[in-house]
């Protein structure tokens, strides 16, 4: 790496080095939905207040518990008076935000940030914006207040499948718009109806709209869990249906300790489903932080997950991977013998964008840029002459050089995996200097050698 001499009042022939990247963090996931509660000091201080934990522990603290969904058994006996479970009523609406988080934790989630749009209903209510008269906002609002938080770097939405569709199609597309926008983050999202088996694949792909397809990645189908649904300490959101009468199962105990027990006994046999988005942003922050971002967050096992709600074979594998007409690939999860339960495939929606199919190659991309774009901002202090573009081709080459050296650029050296480009004639007018405009070009050779992604982006110096 070049060094440069300066001359000032700490001597003469000075030596300075070009500054660093910094490189930003890939690996902080933003969940958005509806909490049992949102409070630090006083209840509500923070719902739509975007707060960072660190584990599950500080999820309960300052978020509360699961929904106590109500759940209705229906029990009767056979002909030597024992008790058999005939129905197991769960509700088709409750709140999953809870869930999705603890089995994120569970899959080795690092630090996140939770924004409550509200706490629970009594009968559960989602929504896309703040409804008159409600103290919940609705989960655009989450959405579009996470604006401000420049450090995130993926969106999950567990409870989007909860809306009606229509909503549901427009959460999707300005969650997009959002990340094509920032440039600094990328959305990942459940199919709708993903508990569903042989789901309408192009009334689904519809749904997800044309625009801004690079910046998200979908995924099918909900995921059985290990975890049971909750029962609070009064045991009042169990009711049990026991010869034509129904009993919470709080009560139920008093009168008949035995058929108390034995529901308690069938209760620990039913887990919650839950959308995969939140389990699948685990794989993309442990493959981050043991890999790196260049590497696909695919082929890689689940924790915590019993099944996939609906077995998919290879047959049903292209037809969700391969869209010819629209490119919008779904990826899926499967189960396979001796391999377990494994994320499988890692395309974004944009299938058909050759440059932009896969997530590792678009999450790499933005990571770079916004590097890169926040590491050279010290350009606009300084002269916009020869000396100034030396040092910002110097500090970037020697970044991407390590990026190279770790594998995240193909090429046989590092002249071949990449460019960087930065002066009078290259990446700027007489013109642009004028303006006090310092551009910057970055080629990457992130597919193979010679086929490049290029990076362009000015400084604007403040105006006097």
């Amino acid at each position: 790496m070049s060094t440069y001499l300066d001359s000032g009042r700490d001597g003469p022939h000075r030596l300075i080095f070009p500054p660093m990247v910094e490189e930003v963090d890939t690996a902080i996931p933003a969940f958005v939905g509806y909490t049992d509660k949102a409070e630090k000091r006083i209840p509500g201080d923070l719902t739509l207040v975007p707060t960072k934990i660190n584990s599950f522990k500080e999820y309960e603290l300052y978020f509360g518990k699961p929904h106590d969904a109500e759940l209705e058994i229906v029990v009767a006996t056979d002909e030597n008076d024992r008790y058999l479970l005939t129905d197991c009523k769960v509700p088709a609406m409750f709140y999953l935000l809870y869930y999705a988080v603890k089995n994120y934790f569970d899959n080795e989630g690092t630090p996140c940030c939770i924004l409550s749009v509200g706490t629970y209903q009594s009968t559960p209510t989602f929504t896309l914006f703040r409804e008159k008269e409600s103290s919940n906002f609705g989960l655009l609002d989450g959405v579009n207040r996470l604006v401000e938080v420049d450090e995130i770097a993926l969106l999950i939405i567990p409870e989007a499948v909860q809306l009606a569709e229509n909503e549901f199609s427009m959460l999707v597309q300005c969650t997009l718009q959002q990340c094509h926008i920032l440039g600094n983050r990328f959305a990942i999202f459940d199919l709708y109806h993903g508990d569903k088996p042989g789901p309408d694949l192009e009334r689904n792909r519809n749904l997800f709209g044309f625009r801004c397809l690079r910046y998200g990645s979908v995924y099918y189908p909900f995921l059985r869990t290990r975890m049971n649904y909750h029962i609070n300490p009064a045991e009042s959101n169990v009711m049990v249906n026991f010869g034509g009468e129904l009993l919470p199962l709080g009560k139920l105990k008093k009168s008949n300790r035995l058929l108390a027990k034995f529901v308690r006994g069938e209760l620990l046999k039913r887990f919650v489903t839950i959308p995969c988005a939140g389990t699948v942003a685990a794989v993309y922050v442990s493959t981050d932080k043991s890999r790196g971002v260049w590497k696909s967050p695919g082929n890689l096992g689940l924790k915590g997950i019993s099944e996939p709600t609906v077995t998919i074979d290879n047959q049903m594998q292209d037809l969700l991977y391969k869209d010819p007409k629209e490119g919008k690939s779904i990826n899926s999860i499967r189960t396979f013998a001796n391999r377990g339960i494994l994320v499988w495939g890692a395309r974004t929606l944009a299938g058909n964008e050759a440059e932009w199919r896969y997530v590792s190659v678009v999450r790499f991309t933005f990571m770079v840029k916004e590097s890169l774009f926040k590491s050279t901002h010290w350009v606009v202090y300084e002269p916009n002459d020869s000396q100034t573009w030396s040092k910002v081709v110097e500090m970037i080459e020697g970044y991407l050089t390590v990026k190279w050296k770790e594998g995240a650029l193909a090429g046989v050296s590092h002249y071949s995996a990449f460019y960087v480009k930065c002066g009078l004639g290259a990446t700027m007018t007489e013109q642009d200097i004028m303006d006090g405009k310092i551009g910057i070009e970055v080629g990457l050779a992130i597919l193979r050698p010679g086929e490049f992604i290029v990076l362009k982006f000015f400084h604007q110096k403040p105006k006097d």
